[in-house]
């Protein structure tokens, strides 16, 4: 799709979060699996569960502007869930592990964040009140969602990563 204004940047935007979200959902679940703590499991879990809301979202976002529901892929999450796919093959041990999938959950809620504000400030921008209150709500869920991995992180995961090195 040729980009040749503000209406064709909100749609591709809004199909690359569409991507950005199911891969990074799909990537997450697997990360709950793979998580050594209980704590990190349910975290994860949550979040998971979350993103379907936000994809809800998203959808209803397509739906005022009269536009289908279609992804588009996002080569910059692609990279970001390939790091963490070789973080939790190359950390030998469960804390270490959980310690990384936080950083590369933490950087999937990043990105996320960034197209939101985005996407609320052009949907502001195009007279589209009702979707930029949609994505505003997106990356309000992902902030929550960053503050509480760092929390757990900083609360113990991080401490039990360091203790194995000694």
């Amino acid at each position: 799709m040729a980009m040749k204004s503000l209406t064709d940047l909100y749609i591709h935007f809004l199909r690359d979060v569409l991507y950005a979200e199911k891969q990074g959902m799909k990537t997450v679940r697997r990360m709950s699996r793979r998580a050594e703590n209980d704590d990190l499991k349910t975290l994860f879990t949550e979040q998971a569960d979350d993103t379907e809301a936000q994809i809800e979202n998203i959808e209803k976002a397509f739906e005022l502007i009269d536009k289908s529901a279609r992804g588009v892929r996002c080569e910059a999450m692609d990279g970001i869930i390939e790091e963490s796919k070789d973080l939790m093959e190359e950390a030998q041990d469960g804390a270490v592990r959980d310690a990384a999938m936080i950083a590369a959950a933490q950087a999937m809620k990043h990105y996320e964040i960034t197209r939101y504000g985005t996407l609320a400030a052009w949907a502001r921008q195009l007279g589209h009140e009702d979707a930029a209150k949609l994505m505003k709500d997106n990356a309000d869920r992902d902030i929550a969602a960053d503050k509480a991995l760092s929390k757990l992180a900083e609360k113990h995961l991080n401490q039990q990563a360091d203790t194995l090195a000694a």
